[in-house]
Formats: structure tokens, C-alpha cells, sequence
């Protein structure tokens, strides 16, 4: 699975995730940082990436155009870059079932 991350996601998480997403990038790196979601969501779509992000706009935009691209929302509150990685790595196996899901277009971590 090839993660972008969203502007509200620091791009620090992305060597943190390197060796289990090791394909992925941040919305920054792409020069998408000051894109409007709609933007990020048809790079995403284009480029076989799934969306992480803090942003409910992405939960709106899969309702109202499907997917892809997936969208892994993270509903957690302000933590640190390492506390971050520990809960997308904690749930690897989670996230690799949903991507392999033809059914689910956005999945919550909480």
C-alpha cells in the first residue's frame, strides 16, 4: 500500500514508515501542501496512493465519490510523530486487510 499524507500529518512520519510503506509520501513532497482536498484526492486516485489523514473532508469526499482512493482516518487527538508511527504500525495488519478489501473505501483508527 502507497500511504500520502496529509498536510495535517507530519512529514517525519514518512521514514518512520518507510519499511513498512515504503512507496508513500507526503502531500508536501508532492507540492500538493497547498492544494484544496479535491486536488489531493484526484492525485491520490491517479497515482494508486491511499489517503492518511486527520481531516473528516476525506470521509465527505468517499461518500460522495467512492472510491478509490481508500482513506485511512485517523480520529486520534495532538500526539507526537513517534506515538503516530507506533499506532499506524500497530495496525499494519488492520490496514493491509482493508487495502486488500475490494468493499471498504475508508477505514477509522481511533
Amino acid at each position: 500500500m502507497k500511504l500520502i499524507l496529509d498536510n495535517n500529518l507530519s512529514h517525519n512520519l514518512i521514514s518512520r514508515l518507510k519499511d513498512l510503506f515504503p512507496d508513500s509520501t507526503h502531500v508536501m513532497i508532492e507540492g500538493l501542501d497547498e492544494a484544496d482536498d479535491l486536488k489531493i484526492w484526484n492525485f491520490a486516485k491517479e497515482n494508486g496512493f491511499t489517503i492518511i489523514t486527520k481531516d473528516s473532508d476525506y470521509s465527505d469526499l468517499s461518500i460522495l465519490k467512492g472510491f478509490p482512493p481508500k482513506v485511512i482516518w485517523l480520529r486520534i487527538g495532538n500526539c507526537k510523530v513517534h506515538d503516530l508511527a507506533s499506532i499506524i504500525s500497530d495496525n499494519v495488519t488492520l490496514l493491509n486487510n482493508f487495502d486488500n478489501d475490494s468493499t471498504i473505501g475508508i477505514i477509522e483508527i481511533d
